[in-house]
């Protein structure tokens, strides 16, 4: 641990306090390390705890639970039923001849080909009458493999149902030991739409997260442990099947793929990851400190005109970019206006390659990206800059700051802590920007050592496009996407994380309250 003194500190220039945070924060990071293993182990440690007292509380309520209690260990809802609470118990019950029709229906039918995700592909039968072969198809992987997850889902909900159905009846078993009445339908009913109305107004959206979110997110962990692509696809040419890690293989190894010049997909994910950092940090930060000085420059005492100028720069987003960004990518193509403009006032003799070569095409992007982005930030800033309290800046004035002083000590720790969510939220959201770069470039410039590799991903391609081009192109590698799926979300994930908890807004919430 690095330790030094305060007044030592206050001594060393800039630059030595600046290496010095930075040596602080390296000497952290095995302590930090440390402390976030800890922490998973206290948690699983915890997680094991939760399960040793579900699993104690359910024996014991059986052991000690009356004739109804344990018969509803078998028929759910039997003791809310015979203890007089009937929706409660017909509910419970109708819920379980629901799971157990289905299983015996669907489920347990899609669990018994999970494992090998079909047996019988698709093939041809002569057709003596037309004296051709017909195909028939047969098992759907695609379709197995969905409703495995799914029938994986409702065991989960069934399994967590019968543990409420338990618990009901423990509680009910004590009420009326302690000479208590139980309620009643009616006050079931009216608790639903009363005091547990906030439970029943969250019950549809939740079964909506689970099913179009949850589901769809276990459903891509599984497809990149198969061979899913597009001469796999399941149904109509050939069933996909389990391959273990192999993707992730062939993902992280920098070996694979490099014959004749053709890098790795490894290399490939790196170069791609970088620019896509580089993009998202540059889209927003640009976007983030331009925005909030054009906002400071239309605020400021004298300037007239104050509504034309903040709707000229609504204009350029009213727009939408489905036109916008494919006029401007015209624009600077080698035959674009621009290039015939320059070139026509006798500027420059060759066109310029804006979209051509990577450096020009990457810097290229982001420019326009500012065009796109300053509006909105023009808007949010606006508002804020109104509410910080103008005696700051008269007690900076009184106190000789200038206005850059007023800006680095008032304005900007006051933006940065209020808009501090948003700016992480932004530099997510512009990793995942398809709109700017696909409707701009495509990619372009194509790399040509990736393009066999990895669905002739280009210079541009954020992790998106790239993305993109995977499932859509000849290969339709959906099991590679779905490895790099996962790979762009733990590293989300992890700088989401990470600058979270950095936040000032986060760690003092009560500074500017």
């Amino acid at each position: 641990m690095i330790k030094f003194n305060t007044l030592d500190y206050l001594k060393l220039s800039k630059w030595d306090r600046f290496c010095l945070k930075i040596a602080v924060f390296l000497n952290l990071i095995p302590a930090r390390i440390f402390a976030l293993v800890k922490k998973l182990l206290i948690l699983i440690k915890n997680l094991l705890l939760a399960i040793y007292n579900e699993a104690a509380d359910i024996l014991v309520t059986f052991i000690n639970g009356d004739w109804k209690t344990r018969l509803s260990y078998v028929v759910m809802g039997f003791g809310s039923i015979a203890r007089g609470q009937i929706l409660r118990g017909a509910l419970f019950l109708l819920f379980e001849i629901v799971f157990i029709l289905y299983m015996i229906l669907a489920g347990g039918h899609w669990l018994s080909l999970i494992t090998t995700l079909g047996k019988k592909g698709p093939s041809t039968t002569y057709d003596p009458i037309l004296d051709v072969y017909t195909p028939v198809y047969n098992d759907n992987s695609f379709k197995i493999l969905l409703y495995s997850v799914l029938t994986v889902f409702f065991i989960i909900a069934f399994i967590f149902t019968w543990r409420v159905n338990i618990k009901q009846n423990k509680i009910a078993q004590k009420i009326l030991a302690s000479g208590k009445k139980l309620k009643s339908s009616k006050d079931d009913l009216r608790s639903m739409v009363d005091d547990q109305f906030h439970k029943t107004l969250l019950a549809l959206p939740l079964t909506g997260i689970i099913i179009f979110t949850v589901l769809p997110i276990f459903f891509m962990i599984l497809v990149a442990f198969t061979n899913y692509d597009g001469s796999h696809n399941g149904f109509t040419n050939s069933l996909f099947t389990w391959v273990g890690l192999d993707n992730f293989n062939t993902m992280l190894s920098w070996t694979a793929n490099t014959q004749g010049g053709v890098q790795s997909y490894s290399a490939t994910f790196g170069e791609v990851l970088t620019w896509t950092l580089i993009w998202a940090f540059f889209a927003t930060f640009t976007n983030y400190f331009l925005g909030m000085f054009v906002a400071m420059a239309i605020n400021k005492k004298g300037i007239n005109l104050k509504k034309l100028w903040r709707t000229i720069l609504v204009l350029t987003i009213a727009i939408p970019q489905f036109i916008s960004l494919l006029y401007v990518g015209k624009m600077f193509a080698k035959n674009g206006i621009i290039n015939g403009f320059l070139m026509n006032m006798g500027w420059i003799e060759t066109a310029l390659p804006f979209w051509e070569k990577a450096n020009w095409a990457r810097v290229t992007v982001i420019l326009i990206n500012i065009w796109i982005g300053i509006p909105y930030l023009m808007l949010i800033t606006t508002g804020i800059l109104m509410n910080i309290p103008q005696d700051l800046y008269e007690s900076a004035r009184i106190d000789g700051a200038n206005a850059w002083q007023q800006y680095r000590k008032i304005t900007l720790p006051y933006m940065l802590f209020v808009t501090g969510p948003y700016l992480l939220t932004s530099f997510t959201g512009n990793m995942n920007n398809f709109n700017v770069i696909f409707l701009l470039t495509g990619g372009a410039p194509t790399n040509p050592a990736a393009s066999s590799a990895a669905g002739s991903v280009g210079y541009t391609d954020l992790l998106v496009t790239w993305l993109f081009k995977i499932t859509t192109g000849a290969e339709a590698a959906y099991n590679i996407a779905s490895v790099i799926g996962i790979l762009v979300f733990v590293a989300v994930a992890v700088i989401s994380l990470v600058v979270y908890n950095l936040l000032p807004s986060i760690k003092n919430e009560e500074d500017f309250q």
